[in-house]
């Protein structure tokens, strides 16, 4: 999990794919933060990337750097503590301007059941499970 978060916060932005329906979403993001053991991203309730999770838990997340990529597959799981979401915020200052580990926006996530897959055109895959 340190490997994977490592990796996304190098990349800079990741991308992170939900479904609506029966078509996929895909939108740029840049958090990463493990707090007590778990990697958590980072979004607001009124954004539709939120609605999405909630409605379909289960999403990807793709980053490349240095021809190397990223792919996380799991479950995300919504975790409304504070101490969840200050966490968050301490990790990333900049957001603290758009949001608030008290206000009724701010919404972290952790990654259940991923498996991440370290992957380039030069090597093996490596699977990591977390």
């Amino acid at each position: 999990m340190q490997r994977a978060e490592k990796f996304l916060k190098d990349a800079g932005t990741y991308y992170l794919a939900t479904v609506e329906g029966d078509q996929p979403r895909v939108r740029p993001f840049g958090t990463a933060n493990i707090f007590e053991g778990k990697l958590y991203i980072q979004t607001g309730k009124k954004k539709d990337v939120s609605k999405q999770i909630h409605t379909n838990p289960k999403v990807e997340i793709c980053a490349f750097k240095d021809g190397q990529w990223l792919r996380i597959a799991g479950e995300l799981v919504e975790d409304d503590r504070r101490e969840a979401k200050q966490s968050m915020l301490d990790a990333y200052p900049s957001l603290q301007g758009m949001y608030s580990a008290d206000d009724d926006n701010t919404e972290v996530f952790y990654l259940k059941d991923a498996t991440a897959t370290f992957s380039s055109f030069t090597s093996e895959p490596e699977v990591e499970k977390f």
